[in-house]
């Protein structure tokens, strides 16, 4: 076991190492980050902030072998940065399951060969190679880069033949995939952590809401059937096993209006829609990413009280800085990422909020963001 005291190394530098960085912090644990950038949201928290980027090997080196542990809040970082560093530290989740997880054409490949369920999907290259794939998925389709794809970034939706130029051109001819168009019921999560025992633990099944692409709240437990319930968390923790995943897990999944589910992403580190458990689960999803990459024993899932979040983006400061006491009045709990530029579409922070049922603590969470643009009303 990794005791406190050790120091954690994280590659990246965003919201979700900054967490993880306030989780570590708070059980004794030194922090270093690794990232191009400067003053970031996990530098601000972190011990050591180590800004260089991630193709310069030699500071890799250096990093890894400063810290005890090397995990992750950021999966798309070279696969070579990630061999390096294993060479040097003990690196979790491994490189294996970063450089499939960060590719789509891969990930979807790994997911439909180890028997897990998937929309219909095929590589596209050309023109040729999308006119093919949609004479077999039909309209309407998605393209979808194959790498470096998040909040709905490098996805067009092809709705007849007169898109297919604009989607190759903003494609930019990288390599892509095109998936069927799911008309699905809803979208829901699964945030889990696994342990090199194969200890398993889940926060059960989160609904999530999406706006513009962008996760708008998330809220827990999810309203679904309890078979679809159960089956969710199966297959996460199939995937998990699949992987010999060590550390918080995502699965995405789109509800069909059959009440079948389709695995539609794999986040290997903790994830947007687990922000809630930040305030409302025994232990949150990144004081499990911790204990599960120090050899620490995991903790409980459970929630206190159903909860709700609700991100803030960088819109929200179009008519001035936000009201943050509206908010706060209203029974919401505020946490702010400490980035400097809010600009539209960036996640800035979310807000969190439990209840006696879902009902109410989605209710008080989107009420809070709205009272955030305005006058002072309290």
């Amino acid at each position: 076991m990794i005791e406190p005291g050790s120091t954690i190394g994280i590659f990246g530098s965003g919201q979700l190492g900054r967490m993880l960085a306030i989780e570590a912090r708070k059980m004794g644990f030194r922090v270093a980050c690794f990232s191009p950038a400067s003053d970031t949201p996990t530098g601000q928290i972190a011990d050591v902030e180590i800004v260089s980027p991630y193709e310069d090997l030699e500071v890799v080196r250096r990093f890894a072998d400063s810290v005890d542990v090397v995990t992750f809040e950021f999966e798309n970082i070279p696969a070579h940065t990630i061999e390096v560093a294993s060479n040097h530290s003990k690196v979790h989740p491994n490189g294996d399951i970063l450089y499939i997880t960060q590719n789509r054409l891969r990930e979807k490949t790994f997911l439909f060969g180890s028997g897990f369920p998937v929309a219909p999907f095929y590589q596209v290259v050309t023109r040729e190679d999308l006119e093919k794939a949609i004479g077999k998925t039909g309209y309407p389709c998605v393209l979808k880069t194959a790498g470096f794809g998040y909040d709905g970034k490098g996805q067009t939706k092809i709705r007849s033949k007169a898109d297919i130029g604009p989607a190759l051109e903003k494609g930019g001819g990288r390599e892509c995939i095109l998936e069927s168009f799911i008309d699905f019921e809803k979208e829901v999560s699964v945030v889990c952590g696994r342990d090199e025992k194969g200890n398993f633990e889940n926060y059960g099944v989160m609904e999530n809401d999406h706006m513009n692409h962008i996760l708008d709240v998330t809220f827990a437990p999810a309203e679904v059937p309890h078979a679809v319930w159960e089956e969710a968390i199966e297959i996460a923790r199939g995937i998990a096993e699949k992987f010999g995943y060590v550390g918080t897990m995502c699965v995405e999944f789109f509800l069909t209006k059959k009440k079948d589910l389709l695995v539609n992403e794999i986040a290997p580190r903790p994830h947007n829609s687990g922000h809630l458990t930040f305030d409302a689960a025994y232990t949150s999803q990144f004081e499990q990413q911790l204990r599960a990459v120090c050899g620490m024993p995991l903790g409980p899932t459970g929630l206190l009280k159903p909860a709700a979040m609700a991100n803030i983006l960088g819109d929200l400061w179009s008519d001035g800085e936000p009201v943050w006491r509206n908010a706060l009045s209203m029974g919401a709990k505020l946490h702010l990422y400490g980035k400097s530029e809010p600009r539209p579409g960036r996640k800035m922070g979310h807000l969190t909020a439990m209840a006696d049922t879902v009902g109410k603590a989605v209710e008080i969470v989107r009420s809070a963001r709205e009272s955030l643009i305005g006058k002072l009303i309290h």
